[in-house]
């Protein structure tokens, strides 16, 4: 008799853990038992209670409520734990795996909404230069320009729109027509080039002539749009010296983009004649 007590015992308690362990069992368990207790409780507060009633039952309502979620959380607390650490790896690596796509995204709302340039103009982006083709959320396509000869290499360029993020942007719009174009010559110390300084100066001005009052206009434009003073549009030459002793003419030339490298050229041409011509005359003596 005391074996079989013993192994009912034993018995019932088995279940009693296995149904505790089991979570699912537990959390209807917890539900129908607050909403039995809830049951009898509401027939509690209409059966003494007179005034307020709906007050009352309004508060259980909200207890119960609570008392259940507090409850559920707590028996799945183990689970909502590894749930939660799951969905965090999970985005990481979302995040991770599409950053560069996200980039891209930011990079495009950024040239949408500060506007930095337009379709069809010049500009610099980090070390590379080039006429602004079109954008989309993805990239930024650009007719690659050598910047330095004003003139399209024939190259397209895609420049993912992460790098506008991390990369200066330089407008450089109003080098389609004009340009501040710079260029030096060098030569030993030979001749002293302000012997004729005057007569390079008269060539730039010749050059210069045609589209001076054009250029004084749009001269006028940039700095009214940039609010600050540029040099031009009259030419500008400088004499310096290299760090090895050598001599150098530097000039500065505000004219239309297109004819830089013409103007370019037949400036030097007139300094290499000019200064051929000074170094005769400096043999001879």
């Amino acid at each position: 008799m005391l074996e079989t007590f013993s192994f009912i015992n034993l018995t019932a308690t088995n279940i009693f853990h296995a149904l505790m362990v089991n979570k699912i069992v537990l959390t209807i368990s917890l539900i129908l038992f607050v909403m039995l207790s809830k049951f009898f409780l509401v027939k509690l507060i209409n059966k003494k209670e007179k005034h307020n009633k709906r007050l009352k039952i309004n508060m259980l309502d909200n207890a119960v409520t609570v008392f259940i979620l507090i409850g559920i959380l707590n028996i799945w607390s183990v689970e909502f734990q590894k749930f939660a650490i799951s969905i965090a790896a999970f985005t990481v690596a979302i995040v991770i795996a599409t950053r560069e796509f996200i980039q891209c995204f930011i990079g495009f709302l950024y040239i949408i909404s500060s506007r930095p340039f337009r379709i069809g103009d010049w500009i610099q982006v980090g070390d590379d230069y080039g006429e602004v083709h079109s954008t989309d959320w993805a990239k930024l396509t650009l007719l690659e320009v050598n910047i330095d000869a004003y003139e399209y290499t024939g190259k397209t360029l895609y420049l993912p729109n992460s790098k506008l993020i991390t990369s200066s942007i330089k407008n450089l719009n109003f080098l389609k027509r004009y340009a501040m174009h710079h260029f030096t010559i060098t030569r030993d110390a030979s001749v002293n080039p302000f012997s004729f300084l005057d007569e390079l100066y008269a060539k730039a001005y010749e050059y210069c002539a045609d589209f001076n009052d054009v250029a004084i206009r749009y001269n006028q434009i940039i700095e009214n749009r940039l609010d600050v003073n540029i040099a031009g549009p009259d030419p500008h030459i400088q004499v310096a010296t290299s760090e090895i002793g050598d001599t150098q003419v530097l000039f500065t030339i505000f004219c239309p983009t297109e004819r830089a490298m013409a103007i370019e050229q037949s400036l030097t041409a007139d300094f290499m004649e000019f200064w051929f011509k000074q170094k005769q005359l400096t043999i001879r003596k």
